[in-house]
């Protein structure tokens, strides 16, 4: 088949992702197009894709209590100490400290993030955590944020940060927004996080879009644009100097004890924080990511019982299928059986600095 005729058998492919979650300035050359994007494409997505997530929290905003719902209106995101009731935030850190289970891990810059899917056979033998998935604010909160309905994809997450002295610093550290519509990402922290070790950042309020973060966003598709361009997807990095700019106050750093749970709107500013030591950092980590521009909260594949908290193994295995096909590079290597905290195993060069890697966490 011609690259023409190629074209037109993927043009309503390519149409019907522009009502998707896609992102893509380079897979898809209709996203991609600079003429297209100078007369708005970009920025009108992201609007729409505004406007229906409101409505869809709107209609979940019965799972969640007034204060938390202005909290989160105000700052994008809700911060709740001493999360997990007393009878099971001990149970909770003993049970994940001691669970050996197959892992992956991914090395950006000086960092490894580890990580252990919560599927249906893990959590058979994780009692704790089957009970801090069914907890009330944990369900109300997850799909509130989101504006969806659906289980989000759970993890026990670990961060080590600072890994080697030859790799560049860690871009997660970078301002960045994660594509180009409200997302879900939450995180509820085993232990204590001090500043000095790298703890979440967040630019309160950065999740409203206004006039100046349109244009800031509409000139960052235009360079996206262009194939030489690192730029691939919506995860847009910002400067100190351009948050201000658009609005934005100054990020800050959530160093919190033990039992905090941070749940967040990723559209918004955020980073890793800088660690200034070694460190290693186990959470329960989770995010939700459908597209944009569906009218329902429900209806979620991944949320029936066959597929239910298995979204994760079934994307590891659609990435090991495409690298086996020569399509993709490898990105998150197997890390056999281990433990959450168990020190990672030295990879073979130093990593560089490859763009911000698909939910790698932050």
């Amino acid at each position: 088949m011609g690259l023409r005729a190629l074209r037109w058998v993927m043009l309503p492919v390519w149409i019907g992702q522009v009502f998707s979650s896609e992102k893509s300035f380079h897979r898809n050359p209709i996203l991609g197009d600079e003429k297209l994007n100078r007369r708005g494409l970009h920025v009108w997505r992201g609007r729409l894709a505004r406007r229906m997530t409101e409505r869809r929290r709107r209609r979940l905003a019965h799972r969640v209590s007034a204060e938390d719902r202005a909290q989160f209106e105000r700052d994008g995101f809700v911060l709740k100490r001493d999360f997990a009731p007393p009878d099971l935030f001990p149970a909770l850190v003993e049970e994940v400290e001691a669970f050996a289970s197959a892992a992956r891990e991914f090395k950006e810059g000086d960092a490894i993030t580890r990580r252990i899917a919560l599927t249906p056979e893990n959590l058979k033998k994780l009692p704790a955590c089957r009970r801090l998935l069914q907890l009330p604010e944990w369900k109300g909160l997850t799909r509130y944020v989101s504006s969806y309905d659906a289980e989000p994809i759970v993890f026990i997450q670990t961060i080590f940060s600072k890994t080697d002295e030859q790799s560049r610093i860690d871009p997660q550290t970078r301002l960045h927004m994660d594509t180009f519509h409200p997302t879900m990402k939450a995180w509820l922290f085993l232990h204590p996080v001090e500043e000095a070790d790298g703890p979440f950042t967040y630019s309160r309020g950065s999740h409203i879009r206004n006039a100046r973060r349109e244009a800031w966003e509409r000139q960052q598709a235009l360079k996206a644009c262009d194939k030489s361009s690192r730029k691939k997807g919506g995860a847009f990095r910002s400067t100190k100097t351009e948050l201000r700019r658009m609005g934005y106050p100054k990020a800050e750093k959530f160093a919190v004890p033990a039992n905090t749970f941070v749940v967040a709107d990723t559209y918004g500013f955020h980073a890793r924080g800088i660690s200034e030591r070694p460190s290693a950092r186990v959470e329960i980590w989770a995010y939700s990511r459908r597209s944009p521009f569906v009218p329902w909260t429900g209806l979620d594949l991944g949320s029936i019982p066959p597929l239910r908290h298995r979204q994760a193994v079934i994307a590891w295995w659609f990435m090991e299928l495409r690298q086996k096909l020569g399509r993709a590079t490898p990105r998150w290597r197997h890390a056999g059986v281990t433990l959450p905290g168990a020190p990672p195993q030295p990879w073979p060069e130093p990593s560089q600095d490859l763009g911000l890697a698909p939910d790698t966490g932050s």
